[in-house]
C-alpha cells in the first residue's frame, strides 16, 4: 500500500485547499500533534526552565561549578 495525499484545489472547494490523506497517516498526525507542543516557548520561559533544571542538579549534587565565565565557551 502506498501513502497517497490528494490535494483538492481551492477553486473547487471555494474555501482553501482540501487535503485528503489515509486514516493511518491522519492518526499519526493527531498523535504527534498531542505530543509536540505547537506553541514555542519564549526566551524567558526557556531561561526559567534551565534555571529550574540547574537548581535541581545542584540539590542532587549533579551540577557543575563554574570557576569563571570562560568555562561557558
Amino acid at each position: 500500500m502506498t501513502n497517497q495525499t490528494i490535494i483538492i484545489p481551492k477553486e473547487l472547494t471555494k474555501r482553501g485547499e482540501l487535503i485528503i490523506i489515509p486514516r493511518r497517516e491522519y492518526e499519526k498526525y493527531l498523535s504527534l500533534k498531542r505530543t509536540v507542543p505547537l506553541v514555542k516557548i519564549t526566551a524567558e520561559e526557556k531561561l526559567l526552565k534551565e534555571l529550574t533544571r540547574s537548581q535541581k542538579e545542584i540539590i542532587e549534587k549533579k551540577g557543575k561549578i563554574l570557576h569563571s565565565l570562560k568555562d561557558l565557551r
